[in-house]
């Protein structure tokens, strides 16, 4: 008979994943303490880990102003891109 797979919400893996990186208790510890399998909290920490790849030394504030940079930028870039495109389209109109 198959087992039923427990849910668990975004707040509870947030928490589980900081109990592991802040108090330093190994994956197996923290996942015993909280009655989960082993192998589900190693995967939100890598996951944690990886999201968080490139961005030590900086706090949330910093984190989340480089995100907004990055959205502005790509969509900076879009601009540009549209901008160049019509040039070219008016060019040839006006070379006609």
């Amino acid at each position: 008979m198959p087992e039923k797979r427990r849910k668990f919400d975004r707040e509870f893996r947030e928490g589980a994943v900081r109990l592991v990186n802040e108090t330093g208790k190994s994956v197996a510890a923290a996942a015993r303490d909280l009655g989960i399998n082993e192998g589900t909290l190693g995967n939100w920490v890598a996951l944690d880990r990886q999201a968080r790849e490139g961005t030590k030394g900086l706090n949330t504030g910093d984190i989340e102003e480089l995100k907004r940079l990055r959205a502005e930028n790509a969509e900076l870039r879009m601009e540009r891109d549209v901008l160049k495109r019509s040039v070219v389209l008016w060019v040839k109109e006006a070379t006609k």
